[in-house]
């Protein structure tokens, strides 16, 4: 625990970065004699900056390692770093990795052997959150880990899925635990850290969202999984920079395909087109990632008795979410029965409203 305290120092620095302080570490051996070594010894150490070197001497000398130490201690907040044998190990091969992960919730309930990044558009069309919804549904019961980035659009779909599915979820966050960013998802933040996941950060807990924090956030992302799903992405976008980085990484990349018209699309498309496996199912993603899960956790396809008028509107419904007056006209049952009909497959958790106004499916049969 005494070597703790430096490692938590140099994260107290704003805009440092891992790789200044891996390299130190890797040089000297020793995390507590990177902390307190001499500015003539700094100076030999390959591949740093006068600059860099110079602003870690002046931010040093105000910094005092047992306070950093003391400082997390007292908020309650958990770590592990890179010296930790806890510490993720698909995280720890890639680039750049973080020397510090702060920690709320229970990162050891997640299954780090089976995790799975979810990322894409923040302004994601409804087509898209239904379908990426309805493909983590399949997951339910399984011991899968769903790793997103707390953002919104895609990244709430997929951590509010995998809560539904039942499956532990891992939110990584581009500011420190004093920041909820976007202020929307603070609840969203609660349910994970209550009990079904984690949410992690490598920023110290008062540094901001600031913008060039976001793709820094997204190599832990990736780098956290065996594999990444792109569930929309445009031509210039987050998710392409997370899409890079899994390539980079060396992780298998997957794409959810979309609408042609949608510009949300055009990056899922030429990812498609460079080798991408596309995923229209839980299926497709446990054969590319070569997973497969035990009889009493596996991805299954549900089955249901449905009467004749039941399947009848489920048929119609898992083609594409439909409004009530164009189920009817299609059915052509009455008003009171499709009511009927609608509330019971609501309560049997076949269907589900979205938009306030239209029935779609929410299991495969």
């Amino acid at each position: 625990m005494s070597k703790d305290k430096f490692w938590l120092a140099f994260a107290s620095i704003e805009e440092l970065g891992s790789c200044f302080v891996e390299k130190l570490y890797n040089h000297f051996g020793c995390i507590e004699n990177a902390w307190t070594i001499s500015s003539s010894e700094l100076v030999k150490v390959e591949g740093l900056t006068k600059k860099q070197i110079s602003y870690f001497l002046e931010k040093r000398k105000n910094i005092n390692p047992d306070e950093c130490y003391e400082f997390i201690l007292k908020r309650g907040i958990k770590y592990i770093t890179l010296e930790s044998a806890d510490y993720p190990k698909m995280l720890k091969e890639i680039y750049n990795a973080p020397t510090v992960l702060f920690i709320k919730g229970d990162l050891g309930v997640c299954n780090l052997d089976k995790t799975l990044a979810v990322v894409g558009s923040r302004r994601a069309s409804s087509s898209a959150k239904e379908v990426l919804n309805k493909i983590l549904l399949e997951f339910s019961g399984t011991d899968l880990c769903v790793v997103s980035g707390l953002a919104a659009g895609i990244d709430t779909v997929a951590h509010k899925s995998a809560l539904e599915a039942g499956v532990k979820t891992i939110g990584v966050i581009a500011s420190g635990f004093d920041h909820c960013y976007p202020s929307a998802n603070r609840q969203l933040y609660k349910d994970i850290a209550d009990g079904n996941g984690a949410i992690v950060t490598e920023y110290w807990p008062t540094f901001e969202p600031l913008s060039f924090r976001f793709p820094q956030r997204n190599r832990i992302v990736s780098g956290l999984s065996y594999g990444t799903l792109i569930a929309e992405a445009a031509l210039k976008s987050g998710a392409m920079i997370t899409a890079n980085l899994t390539l980079d990484q060396n992780r298998e990349l997957m794409c959810m395909p979309g609408s042609l018209t949608n510009p949300n699309t055009e990056g899922i498309y030429k990812l498609l087109q460079d080798g991408a496996t596309m995923v229209t199912k839980a299926e497709d993603i446990m054969n590319a990632l070569g997973w497969t899960f035990s009889k009493n956790n596996q991805v299954r396809t549900t089955k249901f008795d449905l009467s004749e008028q039941e399947q009848k509107v489920f048929d119609i419904v898992a083609v594409e979410p439909k409004l009530f007056d164009d189920i009817m006209n299609l059915t052509k049952i009455s008003f009171d029965d499709l009511m009927s009909v609608l509330t019971m497959l609501e309560l049997k958790g076949i269907i589900k409203q979205i938009d306030g106004e239209k029935y779609a499916s929410c299991v495969k049969i």
